[in-house]
């Protein structure tokens, strides 16, 4: 694998809305430090030191800038601006790469605990395969509604995406030359809509996103823990 430039494209533009937060939710504190700050750290410790390429919008670049002075953040990454939508910011945070001989994976900022072996896992089977989408079997029943009628699915047949979702050069840049479509709502469906079939990795049990209050006390606890232990 060392023939190959390894990149992480770490997309934070979300807001703090349904954590009723003044400030968007991947600055929020997590065990003594921004969620944010968590996410890039887990790929900059992987083994494959992936360059990384953090997505803001333009108005918290200030507030980031604040925020990695107090905290003395010395993890490098680079800055480029989120778009109007998700397809939008890793288009830009694409446009940073040129090397085709490149494996990249995008990761949600408010994804703080993601594991090694899944990064690892993702860049692997990429590099093998094209891309690595990490996934979790669903746990529960799972039901489809439509036009006000229920229908039972088969759970072994569902799984639930993660990120990191991981491709190599190629892919990524030829998906993102379509036209933006409503039906993206993350990077596999952008790629799949390309032309490419999409393969699964197994992801891990908390690598969540941290979406609301009770996400965040979870996360804290799930640190905790590993901090004790």
């Amino acid at each position: 694998m060392t023939d190959y430039n390894f990149y992480a494209i770490i997309v934070a533009g979300g807001s703090g809305s349904r954590m009723n937060s003044d400030i968007p939710k991947q600055f929020l504190e997590l065990n003594g430090k921004p969620i944010l700050m968590h996410s890039i750290d887990a790929f900059y410790t992987n083994e494959n030191k992936p360059s990384i390429i953090l997505v803001l919008a333009k108005a918290d670049y200030d507030l980031w800038n604040a925020l990695v002075a107090k905290h003395k953040f010395k993890t490098p990454h680079q800055v480029v601006n989120g778009g109007t939508e998700r397809f939008h910011s890793v288009k830009n945070g694409l446009g940073l790469i040129n090397k085709e001989n490149s494996i990249i994976a995008i990761h949600d900022g408010v994804r703080p605990l993601v594991s090694q072996q899944t990064i690892s896992n993702c860049f692997k089977n990429a590099l093998i395969n094209g891309n690595a989408i990490a996934a979790a079997p669903v746990k529960d029943s799972v039901r489809m509604l439509q036009n006000s009628k229920s229908t039972a699915l088969k759970r072994c047949e569902i799984y639930l995406v993660q990120t990191p979702q991981t491709f190599n050069y190629n892919q990524l840049k030829t998906a993102y030359q379509q036209n933006f479509d409503s039906f993206f709502t993350d990077d596999a469906s952008v790629v799949e809509k390309a032309g490419f079939s999409i393969n699964l990795e197994k992801g891990d049990e908390f690598n969540f996103k941290i979406t609301f209050k009770e996400d965040l006390i979870l996360a804290e606890a799930i640190i905790n823990s590993k901090i004790n232990t």
